[in-house]
């Protein structure tokens, strides 16, 4: 391995934190060294014909005024969150100016930190009075469904099926999945993935978008983006697949790499919620309408996302509500 890719490998692991490096090399792959991430050749099972819902992008009218902070409805979601002292919130550590660990402070940061910060703003006054707790993607919806958190803050895409299992806010950032290779590498689109090895992470939908693409690559799958990674750089897949965003961070630590072909889908971001707290989902949607007003997301954006993504700051989402 040459020098600078170990120069490379060290910046990634010093972001992924607690990354772990299992020792199971996938089948067929030359390279004898660590699989990151427990990675697998995965098995993505396919929707189900007619599994769709109206508008899934619809979320529940945000109540007028929002309640002051510190001032929440007796016995709402909100006002147990305030008693308890602190909103408990999943995030990533992994993704570079979205959700990740500064190697230099330890602190999680980034543009999902900043909107999930907002929302303890305004529940309580003080941004600070949050619990971060780290997920992998494959984790968002049970810790959900389990109480282990309050809500997920994590670029997560809101879906038909996942809606399903949780209550989703407005949408408060649009993505698009595209694909990361080598600068060398020949892949120049989805077209040219026939047969290719193709990272993505457990539970994204970054997942199921590639295992549907017709001209069938074969999906690989791991715990973290770091992980994708940390395997291109090794030769053990040939391209990464996922939220441009996130690929734009890739990029950004690893000056080998470039971002190619047309998009592969939408990735409309929501933050996540347990399906019977809807009042925490219109309080939410509250939020994300007073920051997206007042200036604060695109504030965020700039600091966070500017220099990674090219053009101007894009407007802030337009919410769309279903009642």
């Amino acid at each position: 391995m040459s020098k600078r890719a170990l120069a490379v490998l060290a910046t990634v692991f010093v972001l992924s934190g607690c990354t772990s490096v299992a020792t199971t090399v996938i089948p067929n792959v030359t390279a004898q060294v660590p699989v990151p991430g427990n990675a697998s050749v995965a098995a993505v099972p396919t929707a189900a014909a007619g599994d769709q819902c109206a508008n899934p992008l619809a979320s529940l009218r945000p109540p007028n005024p929002l309640p002051a902070p510190g001032q929440m409805p007796a016995g709402s979601t909100m006002a147990k969150i305030v008693q308890r002292g602190k909103l408990i919130v999943g995030v990533d550590q992994n993704t570079f100016h979205m959700g990740f660990r500064d190697p230099s402070t330890g602190q999680i940061q980034g543009f999902d930190i900043d909107m999930a910060r907002a929302v303890a703003q305004a529940l309580f006054g003080d941004p600070n009075a949050v619990q971060l707790k780290v997920l992998t993607s494959d984790q968002r919806i049970p810790a959900l469904q389990n109480g282990d958190v309050d809500i997920v803050v994590r670029t997560m895409t809101i879906t038909c099926d996942r809606l399903k299992q949780v209550a989703f806010s407005a949408v408060y950032y649009d993505a698009k999945q595209r694909i990361l290779v080598k600068q060398n590498s020949p892949i120049d689109g989805p077209d040219a993935l026939a047969g290719k090895r193709v990272c993505a992470t457990k539970g994204s939908t970054s997942l199921a978008a590639v295992a549907a693409l017709p001209v069938k690559p074969v999906p690989v799958s791991v715990s973290d983006w770091t992980d994708c990674l940390v395997m291109l750089q090794q030769g053990q897949v040939d391209a990464v697949s996922t939220d441009d965003v996130i690929l734009a961070g890739m990029t950004a630590q690893d000056q080998y790499t470039k971002i190619v072909g047309a998009p592969l889908a939408d990735e409309p971001y929501g933050m996540a919620m347990p399906l019977q707290n809807q009042d925490f989902v219109r309080f939410v949607n509250g939020v994300l309408a007073n920051i997206e007003a007042g200036g604060s997301w695109t504030a965020s954006y700039q600091r966070w996302l500017g220099g990674l993504l090219p053009g101007a700051a894009p407007a802030p989402p337009t919410p769309q509500y279903r009642d």
